[in-house]
């Protein structure tokens, strides 16, 4: 059931500046003292203000956006009342005009207005795809608010005659990879074979694979063979563990292991490798459970602590999931990605800060959306690439990555590191770590990107 909407206050222009700017500056390095804002306020960068009385209503979504053209990019702009003017005017005084109300069409993608006012879920309790901006006008693997954000600096570059440069990351790397695995799954890679030969009454293959159930080491369990392949490419994991085995309320399952009894074997196969909470379905909505997961985490490893959180099928609900993360600390989460496509939920390819709609400021912990999962790429429900497709259809999203400066974060499950996968698999899993190598990235893991932007 979907949870009734809080009570909010209006969003003032003033807090949308401050929300917006905040992350303007963390997007660049040493951005110098300029003003930006609206007419009122006589600014050096002047924003148009367009907005109108939307932010003081509760509707999800603005008037279509215009289509304007910014360096070679068609880019849709929200809050666009005057389309006939130039997009940004550089005037000969020190000042600079952008007739487009920026920075309201940047906090409306990037504090998730949509899917907070919006009823629309789907039957895991998700703001679907199908009822996003992005996917309305098709935009969901370009970082438009780094485009916004692209827009707005070459104003302050203009009035301070700075350049300004996107933010780098360890050893000067100009974009960062965050690979994590969701471990959902370590007993089950017979299943499928299993259930496939009794369907076609091969009852000799059948009792072969419940044999080799009953013998040897499944082939999805598997961690210690990811860490080393990721290993190989200079970069380092992020696992994510499930604590909870039993099903859902609905049926839907979490873990196929009992993770008190598989601790010693998973953590000596993941060395110091860093991990995080991959919480229970439901815990998205419930305090209580998600606590109780934490617990049972923590009571394993009290050594180290699991900074940073992703909700197992990527359940998140707005208007109580990011009040949660900020009741029990955790520095980061990793969630915010559609599931049915790649690309930029929020529209912007750097980690960010989440709205807090009833108080007006931002949330404590750090988001590092998600961009790109295993099941998405080839999946009956999702898209369905072939695997030639895969490294073709995520390399544009990848170079926009590059060019802000961004983080680009993999999920790919143990499971996907079956041989026996030949669509989204260790071949497809291997072509996209080489490309990301080829480019110098910097491979980090959640605990660097909290250290480095906060």
């Amino acid at each position: 059931m979907l949870p009734p909407l809080p009570v909010v206050s209006p969003v003032s222009a003033e807090i949308r500046l401050t929300y917006v700017l905040r992350h303007f500056r963390q997007a660049y390095q040493a951005v110098p003292v300029v003003s930006i804002g609206y007419a009122s306020q006589q600014p050096q960068v002047e924003i148009a203000d367009c907005a109108g009385s939307f932010f003081a209503e509760q509707q999800p979504y603005p008037a279509p956006p215009n289509v304007r053209e910014w360096q070679g990019r068609q880019l849709p702009i929200f809050f666009d009342s005057s389309p006939e003017k130039l997009l940004l005017e550089l005037l000969p005084n020190g000042r600079a005009y952008i007739h487009a109300d920026l920075i309201s069409a940047a906090f409306y993608l990037l504090s998730g207005w949509q899917e907070y006012f919006s009823d629309e879920r789907d039957r895991h309790g998700r703001f679907p795809y199908s009822a996003s901006m992005q996917y309305r006008y098709g935009f969901v693997a370009v970082p438009v608010v780094n485009y916004y954000f692209d827009i707005l600096k070459t104003a302050v570059e203009h009035v301070t005659g700075q350049p300004l440069h996107p933010r780098c990351w360890a050893n000067g790397a100009s974009f960062a990879t965050f690979v994590t695995h969701d471990i959902d799954e370590l007993r089950s890679a017979w299943k499928t074979p299993a259930k496939a030969a009794l369907r076609s009454g091969n009852l000799l293959k059948f009792g072969w694979q419940l044999w080799r159930h009953f013998t040897r080491p499944d082939a999805w369990n598997n961690l210690e063979l990811v860490q080393q392949t990721v290993a190989e490419y200079g970069a380092k994991s992020t696992f994510f563990f499930l604590p909870e085995h039993r099903k859902s309320a609905n049926g839907t399952p979490n873990a196929d292991y009992n993770i008190r009894q598989k601790w010693p074997q998973l953590a000596a196969a993941i060395g110091g490798s860093e991990v995080g909470l991959h919480a229970s379905l439901g815990t998205a909505q419930h305090g209580g459970r998600l606590k109780r997961d934490e617990h049972r985490l923590q009571h394993l490893r009290n050594d180290v602590k699991a900074y940073g959180i992703r909700f197992h099928y990527l359940q998140w609900e707005p208007r109580i999931t990011p009040f949660l993360l900020h009741t029990l600390l955790y520095e980061y989460d990793s969630t915010l990605g559609f599931a049915e496509h790649f690309g930029f939920r929020n529209s912007y390819c750097l980690p960010f800060q989440l709205f807090d709609f009833t108080t007006c400021k931002s949330f404590d912990f750090l988001e590092i959306p998600l961009n790109v999962m295993d099941a998405t790429l080839h999946h009956p429900n999702y898209l369905q690439l072939a695997p030639e497709q895969i490294l073709p259809a995520l390399q544009p999203m990848f170079q926009e990555i590059e060019r802000f400066g961004g983080v680009c974060t993999l999920l790919w499950h143990n499971d996907h590191f079956d041989p026996a996968n030949e669509t989204t698999g260790p071949r497809q899993f291997a072509e996209l770590m080489q490309y990301l190598h080829s480019r110098n990235t910097a491979f980090v893991n959640g605990y660097d990107i909290w250290e480095a932007v906060m």
